[in-house]
């Protein structure tokens, strides 16, 4: 491993430092759940790796600061992770807008979305962006609410109730997670 790069409890690390300050090791470990002594052994690693910087405040009391490196770094990474999440967005939206107008072009036309979530919120957007008119929408928070004709696309990893049996539904969730598989 190269010194300029930082494995995922060193970032975890850099990030704890940077979002509060005067931190001691005793309190930093308890955040990322790991004994004293690999805290200790972190601190250590990222102190000469020049992401932190300890101030003595005493005989006995230290805090721990980021460096501008140490900033620096975690802005990078931060910026990453978001450009990285934005790619991950799109490419679910892409995947739902495939499966509601495949449901749409075989006479779907009213759906029920069960499950508050940003799944379910998404769904919302790409129904806006086909720009169909004839279709309706129902948010539903148990599958009992679910009557009449109508697809029902299950966001949530919950089940709040059965479907009957004569109801259609589509879970998104695992549909979604077979096509992460594959690609």
């Amino acid at each position: 491993m190269s010194n300029h790069t930082l494995n995922e409890r060193e970032f975890e690390l850099v990030n704890i430092v940077g979002a509060q300050l005067a931190l001691n090791q005793r309190a930093i470990s308890r955040q990322v759940n790991l004994s004293l002594g690999m805290t200790n052994m972190l601190l250590k690693r990222l102190i000469t790796k020049g992401y932190i910087r300890m101030k003595q405040l005493n005989r006995r009391k230290v805090e721990y600061i980021l460096t501008p490196k140490g900033f620096t770094e975690k802005m990078r990474k931060s910026v990453q992770y978001t450009l990285k999440t934005i790619n991950s967005i799109g490419l679910i939206k892409k995947h739902l807008a495939q499966i509601l107008q495949l449901l749409y072009k075989q006479g779907e036309r009213k759906f029920f979305v069960l499950g508050e979530s940003d799944l379910s919120a998404l769904i919302e957007i790409v129904f806006r962006e086909q720009g169909w008119n004839d279709y309706k929408l129902v948010f539903i928070k148990d599958a009992n609410q679910a009557n009449g004709d109508g697809t029902v696309l299950v966001c949530t990893e919950e089940s709040r109730g059965s479907l009957p049996l004569a109801q259609k539904q589509m879970n998104l969730i695992e549909n979604l997670a077979s096509y992460a598989r594959v690609n």
